[in-house]
């Protein structure tokens, strides 16, 4: 009975739990479980360093979780989620379009926007001057997705 009671002290059972959680963490999508077993840590930490009632144990593990949740999440998801498409800066994607030559599969009226196929790819397309389809056409630069052209 005694080795049992020295493996259910507080410390080590948040331990354990801090350490489920943050596997569940690994089959459950959401970046949140994270902060529920960093909690548990932190929870573990101060039950080592002091002797503390399950009520603040309890009060200590949601306050804890909560915040790191609510401060920390936004901030370390790009980390280990990584950096996708759309919150990649797309100028340096676009810029090494520049200079590079396409042709125009629906007409561009001026700010009117039309279509030019690049690389194999149709893109929305604007130009200052009118240009019809078939024209061989350079990159001159970009707003969003729309490139902007001019005649070869």
């Amino acid at each position: 009975m005694e080795n049992m009671a020295q493996w259910l002290k507080p410390e080590l059972v948040w331990f354990v739990v801090g350490l489920v959680l943050l596997l569940m963490e690994f089959a459950l999508p959401g970046f949140v479980i994270f902060f529920f077993g960093v909690g548990a840590w932190i929870v573990s930490a101060l039950c080592f360093a002091t002797d503390l009632s399950l009520n603040t144990q309890l009060l200590t593990f949601i306050i804890s979780s909560v915040f790191l949740l609510a401060i920390l999440r936004n901030r370390l998801k790009p980390i280990f989620y990584g950096f996708g498409s759309s919150n990649a800066d797309m100028s340096s994607d676009m810029e090494e379009f520049v200079g590079e030559t396409g042709i125009v599969k629906e007409d561009i009226r001026g700010k009117i926007k039309g279509r030019v196929e690049l690389h194999g790819t149709n893109w929305d397309a604007v130009a200052e001057d009118d240009i019809p389809a078939g024209t061989m056409v350079e990159i001159t630069g970009k707003d969003n997705l729309t490139l902007k052209v001019r005649k070869v």
